[in-house]
């Protein structure tokens, strides 16, 4: 099966195969299939970047002490009010006695409603900062790049080198490096768009940072077939030279289903 034809399936199974729930003989497969088709690898590429940033949402930081202190709330809540109905399943005893004294069942209700509206507020409060939590997550989730192109850049030997996306509601370009080439310090790397039929043209100089951004508008990436890095002079040539040095990566740039 070619899956570069059936998108959704390949993004089922590339998720899979970043979280590790893709296993045995279709992991194989699958990993056959990424390093014989850009495409696959892409989208395996584009998932472990994914699943690498969830960590990166939320920080972890210990409970404050009043999180604590709801807790025992609660727990002090459950405890009285079990306290309570064992005392009422209780057979009366012949005699009268203080235990039957009405202030005093009085008194021991109001302290069990009390108990109870306690509790219920302590619980609403959890809700809330729960809430209020999920949906700062949510927000933060709302905001990630929506990838409309992807290009996974081989050098000579095919090894992947360079996973670019694009992110045309932000309009951004992103570069992640994934093999181990480092360019000189007088050098630098520069990504150029190979239209068809036209010159190249300079989208960005990098810088070495593993995962950098560069600001792209969408009519200088869509309808680009291929995208290419040359290694340059230090702070790269001007675009209408087009590239002076060699080209160390290229790739086919795809446009993903949104």
């Amino acid at each position: 099966m070619n899956l570069t034809q059936h998108p959704e399936l390949l993004d089922r199974l590339a998720a899979a195969y970043a979280l590790g729930t893709l296993r045995g003989g279709a992991r194989r497969r699958f990993e056959a299939l990424a390093r014989e088709q850009a495409p696959v690898r892409a989208a395996a590429l584009i998932w472990q970047s994914r699943v690498a940033s969830m960590n990166e949402l939320q920080q972890a930081a210990l409970p404050s002490s009043a999180v604590w202190t709801r807790i025992h709330n609660l727990v002090r809540a459950e405890r009285d009010q079990t306290a309570m109905a064992t005392a009422r399943s209780a057979p009366a005893p012949a005699r009268a006695g203080w235990w039957r004294s009405l202030p005093l069942w009085r008194g021991t209700t109001a302290a069990g409603a009390l108990a109870t509206v306690l509790a219920v507020g302590t619980a609403v409060g959890l809700r809330d900062e729960l809430g209020a939590q999920i949906g700062a997550l949510q927000a933060r989730l709302a905001s990630q790049p929506q990838i409309a192109y992807v290009a996974v850049l081989n050098d000579e030997q095919a090894s992947a080198s360079m996973l670019v996306t694009f992110d045309p509601k932000n309009r951004r370009l992103t570069l992640q490096r994934v093999g181990g080439y480092r360019e000189a310090a007088d050098k630098s790397l520069q990504l150029w768009a190979l239209p068809p039929g036209a010159a190249p043209r300079s989208l960005g100089v990098l810088s070495q940072d593993k995962l950098l951004q560069l600001a792209a508008d969408e009519q200088a990436v869509g309808g680009v077939p291929a995208l290419a890095i040359s290694l340059e002079p230090l702070g790269g040539v001007p675009s209408e030279r087009g590239p002076t040095g060699p080209v160390l990566f290229k790739g086919a740039l795809i446009q993903k289903m949104l």
